[in-house]
């Protein structure tokens, strides 16, 4: 298995790429990363101050690329998974085994190299289905870490015929970062696959006019492969078997990809395998899928219900932000803490914040919108590693992030919308990341006196009791058991 871009060392020049998309992003200095000391860098300089009182809005393809970058390993979904045929009479089969698929000893063995032992509960369905002779069409939804690029990977190297020096398998990427992580899949699972060989149609690779590609599998973004077939007439669409779009969701989030990726669908002949894959199925994903997917089998995650009930809510009324962060010493002095995350509504906030816990000597990490996407991947590792007691974030953080020792969540600011009443589904995502796996967790709200009815609002949303908390009498804060 080999990979190509065109010119160079394919490693080197992504690379060189990952470094360079988030540049607008990237902190000059150095990100702070729970320094246990008293000696505190000019973070005055490390943000741009004109975006410093900005809320972070959470950007889909990021947030994806960061999954797949934090879950080297498949996660075991809790979701029931829901299974639609076209052909509701067709027997339903699932495995148990990779075995079971009767693959090609090299695919064996690649997926093997890889760690995977046993097919995980969406690939049990799936893989069949994708498998299956003549080829069906499918729409999935799976979440990052459920083994999801794994077994469409592995349906377009099982299609493959190596001998075929022609593009046959086609997959679309919403940004050449999420395709470049589709390509080191390819790569591994595929390595015993030695004539198999795969290129990326990513921005940056620049291909000559008349050039004859003889990969077999492309991966890239809808404008440069819309580029690439229609332009310069360097794939034949109708030869391709095996047709991916990848992260449909974060598709449709990016302005023009949906129309280019229906173009480049249309182009395909009718035998052609078509799979579409989301993390989510909101009624736009829905109205995509359907147009660009005909007769599908589905395959459905049941939504997960996130709950407050094994959550203990508080809240501390405040007079600024100085007296929050006594609160919060007065709290974090009085109860064992595991971990614990902090949410700021601004980057302004969360940058203070981190500055005066470094300075009383706590060990934290701040994670905001202006780090690239390797650097928040490098700091939550080292926040579940443990090197990290308190991780200080804005709402890039808030969903999708599960680490199993945190045992609090404190949310310094509450959250708000753009016409500053609640954000009840920020608010439930944010403490939720406490009270996961079946434990119990502990929430703390820090208020000001003149915030207070937007949190009687969230009070009643949810039908829940939020308990006032005096942070001077510590008595009462010891007596707070998860």
């Amino acid at each position: 298995m080999a990979s190509l871009l065109w010119e160079g060392d394919p490693r080197a020049a992504e690379s060189e790429r990952l470094n360079s998309h988030f540049s607008n992003l990237t902190h000059p200095r150095k990100n702070l990363r729970g320094i246990k000391n008293t000696t505190v860098p000019n973070l005055d300089d490390s943000i741009d101050n004109t975006k410093e009182d900005e809320e972070d809005v959470v950007d889909l393809a990021a947030n994806s690329l960061l999954n797949k970058l934090i879950r080297q390993s498949l996660v075991e979904s809790s979701h029931r998974v829901e299974v639609l045929q076209k052909d509701p009479s067709s027997p339903l089969y699932s495995v148990k085994t990779f075995e079971e698929l009767r693959l090609k000893e090299e695919l064996l063995k690649g997926i093997y190299a890889m760690g995977f032992n046993r097919p995980s509960k969406i690939q049990e369905m799936a893989l069949p289905m994708m498998l299956a002779y003549p080829p069906q069409n499918l729409i999935a939804q799976s979440q990052s870490g459920t083994g999801k690029t794994a077994a469409f990977v592995l349906a377009m190297l099982s299609r493959v015929n190596a001998l075929e020096l022609f593009p046959q398998c086609l997959c679309l990427a919403p940004t050449y970062e999420l395709a470049l992580q589709t390509g080191r899949v390819v790569e591994r699972m595929g390595k015993f696959c030695v004539d198999v060989q795969v290129m990326y149609a990513i921005r940056g690779n620049q291909i000559p006019r008349g050039t004859d590609i003889t990969k077999q599998i492309i991966i890239g973004t809808p404008g440069t492969v819309l580029d690439w077939c229609f332009k310069r007439k360097l794939i034949d669409l109708t030869k391709i078997r095996v047709f991916v779009l990848d992260e449909a969701d974060v598709m449709i989030d990016t302005q023009g990809f949906s129309d280019q990726s229906i173009r480049i669908q249309r182009a395909l002949p009718s035998e052609c395998q078509m799979l579409l894959f989301s993390a989510t199925f909101e009624d736009s994903v829905w109205k995509f899928a359907e147009r660009i997917i005909p007769d599908p089998n589905v395959i459905k995650l049941r939504k997960e219900e996130l709950t407050l009930n094994n959550i203990r809510q508080y809240y501390v009324l405040c007079g600024n932000r100085k007296d929050k962060y006594q609160a919060l010493c007065n709290i974090y002095g009085g109860i064992t803490i595991g971990q614990a995350i902090i949410f700021c509504q601004t980057r302004r906030n969360a940058k203070w914040l981190t500055v005066e816990m470094m300075q009383d000597g706590h060990q934290v990490s701040l994670l905001s919108g202006e780090l690239t996407v390797d650097q928040r991947a490098s700091i939550i590792q080292r926040f579940r590693d443990g090197k990290e007691k308190v991780l200080i974030t804005t709402n890039v953080c808030a969903r999708g992030i599960d680490v199993k020792q945190v045992t609090i969540v404190v949310n310094f600011d509450l959250p708000v919308n753009q016409s500053e009443e609640p954000d009840y589904e920020t608010y439930l995502h944010r403490i939720g990341r406490t009270g996961r796996f079946g434990k119990k967790g502990l929430a703390f709200n820090m208020i000001e006196v003149d915030k207070l009815s937007l949190l009687m609002k969230i009070q009643d949303h949810f039908n829940s009791n939020i308990k006032e908390l005096d942070p001077e009498d510590m008595d009462e804060i010891e007596k707070i058991e998860y």
